[in-house]
């Protein structure tokens, strides 16, 4: 139903002004700005409790599913188990100190050394043909003849026991004075003395059952040169007794081993030739 307008309303101050403003447009523009206020003036009745149609909301309701929530997964770590370091205990081992034992020297040594050794030996008396410090085969021919003077093992080295012989030892005498040679045939050692001057040497006589005769003799007769006999080759040899003499070889060793002879090393004999050792005539004592 429609409804009706108070006749009683005053109208209000809008529909005043706009009426205003159709007078000043005109009839049409009045009409308008009517319309306008019927509007407004419906408006303002639905502000003053028209009833107001209301649309009705559905609401949908919202299923929410239940939330799974994925089982947190406590990863355990095992414990660390360090294998227990083992350190071997340092051992410190000093090496044992090695205290140098007196010195050793044989035939194929050379050196300074040896050059005093052979020194030592030539102002005791025993002969080496010069000092050169190779300790050669004369050499070694000497020092076995120290030995046989001084009681020793008769090797030719000159070991510890031989080198402390050679400091404290004097040098080599004869048992005679004046020009002579003199075989020892204990201590297997041929001593030449000349001039004043004596010297010793290494010498090999005879064996068992060919043993050098003792006594007194001289040189009667020499070759020189290299006899072939029937018991082996003499070197320059120098008669004394029938046919053992002084001769030269290859082989002296400290014991008796020839045949009645006496052996020494071929520059020994070398040495009594150019030097007038023994000479045709010269007195040999052997005992």
């Amino acid at each position: 139903m429609a409804k009706q307008r108070d006749p009683h309303r005053r109208p209000g101050a809008r529909a005043v002004l706009l009426l205003a403003i159709g007078v000043a447009l005109g009839f049409s523009g009045y009409h308008a700005l009517r319309s306008l206020d019927v509007a407004d003036t419906e408006a303002t009745a639905a502000d003053r409790g028209a009833p107001t149609t209301m649309v009705p909301v559905t609401t949908v309701p919202v299923t929410v599913g239940p939330t799974t929530e994925a089982p947190t997964t406590t990863t355990t770590v095992p414990p660390t188990t360090a294998a227990p370091t083992t350190t071997a205990p340092t051992t410190t081992t000093a090496p044992p100190t090695t205290v140098p034992g007196p010195p050793t020297y044989r035939s194929g040594a050379e050196g300074p050394e040896v050059a005093a050794l052979q020194e030592r030996l030539l102002a005791l008396g025993f002969w080496v043909p010069v000092v050169d410090g190779d300790y050669g085969s004369v050499t070694q021919q000497a020092v076995m003849a120290f030995q046989k003077h001084a009681g020793l093992s008769r090797d030719g080295i000159a070991g510890p026991a031989t080198l402390a012989a050679l400091d404290a030892a004097g040098p080599v005498a004869a048992r005679e004075g004046g020009d002579h040679v003199e075989l020892d045939l204990e201590r297997q050692l041929l001593i030449v003395v000349r001039g004043g001057r004596t010297l010793a040497f290494n010498t090999s006589t005879g064996t068992t059952g060919w043993r050098t005769p003792p006594g007194r003799f001289t040189v009667q007769r020499e070759i020189d040169g290299v006899r072939e006999a029937p018991l082996g080759d003499l070197y320059r040899p120098k008669y004394f007794n029938a046919g053992i003499a002084v001769h030269g070889s290859p082989s002296i060793p400290g014991r008796p081993a020839s045949h009645g002879c006496a052996r020494v090393h071929d520059r020994v004999m070398d040495l009594l030739w150019a030097d007038g050792l023994m000479p045709v005539g010269t007195p040999v004592w052997v005992y």
